[in-house]
């Protein structure tokens, strides 16, 4: 069975749809959350769903081998951030070429970048009366948003649409395609 870690920052509503996916196929499941906030609400949905989790500092991550010494235990074939917002180190990434992937909530390259997530990304497209967004899943490399784009997926924006909005028909998307294009990419590994 392929293994997964998922790491994310907020509520998790994410990482509970993969966990809860994933628990349901024999292809993959997922051994660990990780976050970067000891309050983070992702932990306990995946205590919940009796996945092993805990927080760690930006410190622990990012100047320290602490987190790449518990990903080589793990030995994840995939790595998922799933509304993670720290920049991941260059050093844990030369460990697993093409094992980290994120979704963002926009149609990469446009609304990518430091500072861009969640509202902030919804509330741009809105003000910036864009035609339509979206999601994009894409490798994750040494840059914010830029790594190899894997899978997208749109719709088009009404006239009255305001930042709420948008965000509920992206967490859709989310929700649908995430896990299906994690199952796919574990899926083409097999072969």
């Amino acid at each position: 069975m392929k293994r997964m870690v998922i790491f994310a920052s907020g509520s998790g509503t994410n990482a509970e749809n993969i966990i809860k996916y994933f628990q349901k196929t024999s292809l993959a499941e997922v051994t660990l959350v990780l976050t970067n906030k000891k309050d983070a609400k992702v932990l306990d949905r995946a205590i919940k769903l009796s996945i092993p989790a805990q927080s760690f500092t930006k410190n622990e991550f990012v100047n320290s081998d602490e987190i790449l010494t518990i990903l080589k235990d793990e030995k994840p074939d995939l790595i998922v951030l799933a509304g993670f917002l720290l920049k991941f180190p260059e050093f844990i990434l030369k460990e697993f070429p093409n094992k980290v992937i994120n979704i963002h909530p926009a149609l990469l390259p446009k609304y990518g970048g430091k500072g861009m997530y969640g509202m902030h990304v919804h509330e741009s497209v809105v003000k910036n009366k864009e035609a339509e967004t979206g999601i994009t899943i894409h490798h994750v490399n040494e840059n914010y948003d830029e790594g190899a784009i894997i899978f997208q997926e749109s719709f088009n924006l009404s006239e009255n649409e305001t930042a709420e909005t948008v965000a509920s028909k992206i967490h859709l998307l989310e929700y649908e395609h995430f896990p299906k294009v994690i199952e796919e990419l574990l899926s083409s590994e097999e072969k």
